[in-house]
C-alpha cells in the first residue's frame, strides 16, 4: 500500500504542481506525519522535489521533471472506461482504481491537454438515475462483477413477477449494463441467454468451473438487440386520440397546426395507456379503443364524484 501511496503522491505534485503537506494528508487520506516520512523516502530515491516554509510554502517538484511511471494496472484500465461514471464504478469496487487512473491519466498528457482535462471534469457531470425513486438496492452487484471479469458461473436464486416468483439457476455471467441507473446482468443459463435484474438477485454462489464466452458474441450488439426485441413486445397496441397543441408535446406528437391533432399512438396495455394518458387532462380525448375510452370516462366521473361530495 505504501509504494502506491508514494507513486499517487508524485502524481499530485506532478498534476498540480505546489501542494502543502496538510493538502497532500487530505488527498491520501493520511496523517501529516506520514506525509513527511513519504516525501523524505521519495528524496531518497532520487526524486526531485523541494519544500518550501512559510505561508505560501509547500512542497514541489523540480521544474521540468516529469516521472514516466504512468503504466495502468488492469483495475485501472477497467475503471478509466467508467470515468463519465464514478458512482457505477464505485458500486463495482474500482473507485480508488478509477481515482488512481484519473491522475495517471493526467500525468500522461501535456500541460494544455492536462489543462483542458481539468475544465472538461469541473463543467461536465452524468447523473445517469432518474429524478423519483429510491436507487436499487445491489448487494450482490461487486460480487457478479467479479465472476464477470473472472469467468467463473455463478448460482444465483432470483425473484421475478411470475410464478413460482423465485427461481434457482446456474448461468454463465457475460457482461453487466448500466441502464438509467439499473444494472442488468447479461448471462447464458439452460434458456439461453438471458437478462437479469441485478438487484432482484436474492442470494448468489460461485462455482469454481470457469467458462468461455462464444466467439462472435459482443456485449453490445446483444445489449440493442434486446432493447429493440423489448420495445416490440411492450408497444402491442394500439391508440386513437385527440391532442391539444400542449398535448402533442407532451406525448412527442407532431401537432397538425392551431386546434386539435389526430393520432396514433402505441400502447402498452389498457391499463398502463389508462394511466399514462390521465397524466395529460383535458389535453387529450381517446377516441379508440372503446374499452379505453370508457375506461377513461369511468375514471373521471369517480374522480368528478368525489370532488364535488
Amino acid at each position: 500500500m505504501r509504494a502506491s501511496r508514494l507513486v499517487t503522491l508524485l502524481l499530485l505534485l506532478q498534476n498540480r504542481g505546489r501542494m502543502t503537506a496538510r493538502q497532500l494528508a487530505d488527498e491520501l487520506e493520511v496523517s501529516v506525519r506520514t506525509v513527511y516520512r513519504d516525501v523524505e523516502a521519495l528524496g531518497a530515491a532520487g526524486i526531485p522535489l523541494y519544500g518550501d516554509a512559510g505561508h505560501a510554502g509547500g512542497y514541489r517538484l523540480v521544474d521540468g521533471f516529469r516521472t514516466r511511471l504512468t503504466g495502468l494496472t488492469a483495475d485501472e484500465a477497467q475503471a478509466a472506461f467508467l470515468a463519465a461514471l464514478p458512482g457505477a464504478a464505485a458500486e463495482l469496487g474500482l473507485g480508488e482504481a478509477l481515482a488512481t487512473a484519473r491522475l495517471k491519466l493526467r500525468a500522461a498528457l501535456p500541460a494544455e491537454l492536462r489543462e483542458h482535462a481539468g475544465r472538461i471534469q469541473e463543467r461536465f457531470l452524468l447523473d445517469a438515475p432518474g429524478w423519483y425513486g429510491e436507487a436499487d438496492r445491489t448487494p450482490h452487484l461487486t460480487a457478479v462483477a467479479g465472476a464477470v471479469w473472472a469467468r467463473r458461473a455463478v448460482v444465483l436464486r432470483y425473484r421475478r413477477w411470475r410464478a413460482p416468483e423465485e427461481i434457482e439457476r446456474r448461468v454463465e455471467p457475460y457482461g453487466l449494463v448500466l441502464k438509467a441507473g439499473r444494472w442488468y446482468l447479461v448471462a447464458s443459463g439452460p434458456s439461453g441467454i438471458r437478462t437479469y435484474r441485478v438487484d432482484q438477485i436474492v442470494q448468489l454462489g460461485l462455482v469454481e468451473a470457469e467458462f468461455e464466452v462464444p466467439d462472435g458474441f459482443d456485449l453490445v450488439a446483444y445489449w440493442k438487440g434486446y432493447l429493440a426485441d423489448f420495445r416490440a413486445r411492450l408497444h402491442t397496441g394500439e391508440a386513437l386520440v385527440r391532442l391539444t397543441e400542449e398535448g402533442a408535446r407532451r406525448l412527442g406528437v407532431t401537432p397538425a397546426g392551431d386546434g386539435w391533432t389526430r393520432a396514433r399512438v402505441p400502447i402498452e396495455s389498457i391499463d398502463h395507456a389508462l394511466g399514462e394518458f390521465l397524466r395529460l387532462g383535458t389535453d387529450i380525448e381517446v377516441i379508440e379503443p372503446a374499452e379505453l375510452r370508457a375506461r377513461m370516462a369511468e375514471t373521471v366521473r369517480s374522480l368528478a364524484n368525489r370532488y364535488d361530495s
